[in-house]
């Protein structure tokens, strides 16, 4: 039962859609209506720049991270992990959002296993900067990063849940970057860039995006 309530939390915890909310509250814009219409970190930091891009990071990985490190303390590494995934299926489709289209779950993911295998997520997040220092494309350095979880976790001699958690959690980003991977195909992905600004577009109309 205690799991159960620690999932349910997880779930409620990841269907906080920050980005949606922060750009809302303080720029009335509907991010959806922006950039690639995602609600997560990347395209608020593109589209705003870091002072709404960089809360909304650190928030989204706040969201996978409290619930599965007390789940990890309180029950054990399979509550932590069921509490992280939860939050990661929150951040997908948010109950706050009616539980339409939400982010791609990457740093809600790195902040689970922060909290579950605090080894295993600083190594990945290790891997997820170099490979975004080297190609500068958030989609690319997320897809490799996820997909070095079950090995960094099966190397390091994790519990099974956490193995088990580290392929299903790859597998889940490299699903949701379909799109990106299709750009990044054709040479048409955007690489990111720190310094420029997109300009903030006009207030929402009240109108929904299809994104």
């Amino acid at each position: 039962m205690t799991t159960v309530l620690f999932s349910l939390a997880g779930y409620l915890a990841g269907s906080i859609p920050t980005g949606y909310w922060l750009v809302r509250a303080l720029r009335r814009v509907d991010i959806r209506t922006a950039g690639s219409g995602n609600i997560g970190a990347t395209n608020v930091w593109r589209t705003f720049g870091p002072a709404y891009g960089l809360p909304v990071m650190v928030l989204d990985t706040a969201k996978g991270f409290v619930p599965a490190l007390l789940a990890t303390i309180y029950v054990g590494h399979l509550a932590g992990v069921l509490a992280g995934a939860a939050a990661m299926l929150g951040h997908w489709r948010p109950l706050f959002m009616g539980f339409a289209r939400g982010g791609k779950a990457v740093a809600t993911c790195g902040g689970a296993f922060l909290g579950v295998a605090p080894v295993v997520g600083g190594i990945v997040a290790g891997v997820w900067v170099l490979v975004f220092a080297v190609f500068r494309y958030a989609s690319v350095a997320s897809i490799v990063g996820a997909l070095s979880l079950p090995v960094v976790s099966v190397a390091l001699g994790e519990p099974w849940p956490v193995d088990v958690f580290g392929g299903l959690a790859g597998l889940a980003v490299l699903v949701l970057h379909r799109p990106n991977i299709g750009r990044l195909r054709a040479g048409t992905e955007t690489r990111f860039r720190f310094r420029r600004r997109a300009e903030a577009p006009p207030p929402d109309t009240g109108v929904a995006s299809d994104a």
